[in-house]
C-alpha cells in the first residue's frame, strides 16, 4: 500500500473539525485512524501534543473506529525535502506540507504492518 493525501481539512473549530473527520471516516469506510503526535525532539509531550490528545479523546467519544498515535517528529522537514527534491522548488503552502507529512506518517505506519490482523 502507498499512502497519499486524501484531502486537507481546514481547521475551523473543534466541533466542525471533528465532524469533518467523522464524515471522512463514514464516506471512506475507515477502519482505523492514525494521528500524528507532535513530540518534542527529546520525546516529551508539549502543549501541542496535549491539544492533539484532547482532540483525539473527543473524536473517540463520537466514533467506534480505533485511533492510534504515531510519532510525527521531523515528518514536515522530510515532506519539504521530498517536495523540493521532486520539484526543485520549496513548497509554498503550509497545508500542502502538512498533507505530505501526514502521508509520510501513514506510510511509516503501513510499512510497519501494524494494521494487519
Amino acid at each position: 500500500m502507498l499512502a497519499s493525501p486524501l484531502t486537507i481539512i481546514t481547521c475551523k473549530n473543534e466541533t466542525a473539525d471533528i465532524e469533518a473527520v467523522i464524515n471522512l471516516i463514514s464516506q471512506h469506510q475507515v477502519e482505523r485512524v492514525v494521528v500524528g503526535l507532535p513530540r518534542s525532539m527529546d520525546g516529551s509531550l508539549g502543549k501541542q501534543a496535549e491539544k492533539v490528545k484532547a482532540f483525539v479523546q473527543k473524536l473517540c467519544s463520537q466514533t467506534q473506529v480505533p485511533v492510534e498515535f504515531r510519532d510525527e517528529r521531523l515528518s514536515t522537514v522530510l515532506a519539504r525535502r521530498l517536495m523540493q527534491a521532486a520539484s526543485g522548488k520549496k513548497p509554498r503552502k503550509k497545508a500542502r506540507d502538512d498533507a505530505i507529512a501526514a502521508a509520510i506518517i501513514l506510510q511509516g505506519y503501513l510499512d510497519e504492518g501494524r494494521f494487519l490482523p
